[in-house]
């Protein structure tokens, strides 16, 4: 599954900020993330805000690690990917056929995304999860791999949480 995360305006802009265009044109990050079934971040990525969220799916697909199996060698790629109508482009349908990714993305105009909301709520919890973190609230490093690491840590937190309940 698949979403980002829109970040409030750092306080002192850096790489991987960008005007966003739902808070007047002030700079801003966001968060992509790809969860497995259960809510646990398996990819993390940052951008500005004004890059379109289907240029992030290819670099996160890529950058999930190998899976454990109950049986067998660990899997290289997700047996299914569930996405918003923000990635419903033909050339993204294609890439994911060619490794093999079964796909679930709501095309724009045809179908409600109401569909898919019984397997986006897990992704879409994880996200509110991220936001809680206060540090990730707002950004304040100037580096884009500080702010990374801050992610990553929360993404620890929360995977930690959802592996000792």
């Amino acid at each position: 599954m698949r979403d980002r995360l829109r970040q409030r305006p750092g306080v002192k802009g850096g790489p991987l900020t960008g005007p966003n265009p739902t808070d007047r044109g002030k700079s801003g990050s966001k968060i992509h993330l790809i969860t497995d079934r259960n809510g646990v971040p398996l990819s993390l990525g940052i951008s500005g805000a004004n890059l379109h969220d289907s240029l992030g799916l290819v670099p996160l697909v890529r950058g999930i690690p190998p899976i454990r199996s109950r049986r067998g060698p660990r899997r290289r790629r997700p047996a299914k990917l569930h996405a918003d109508k923000g990635y419903d482009y033909d050339h993204l349908r294609k890439w994911l056929r060619e490794r093999r990714i079964r796909h679930r993305i709501a095309r724009k105009g045809i179908e409600s995304s109401t569909r898919l909301g019984r397997h986006r709520w897990v992704v879409e919890r994880t996200v509110s999860w991220l936001a809680g973190c206060r540090r990730l609230h707002r950004r304040y490093e100037r580096k884009a791999e500080h702010f990374l690491a801050f992610v990553g840590i929360a993404a620890a937190l929360i995977s930690y949480r959802r592996l000792t309940n």
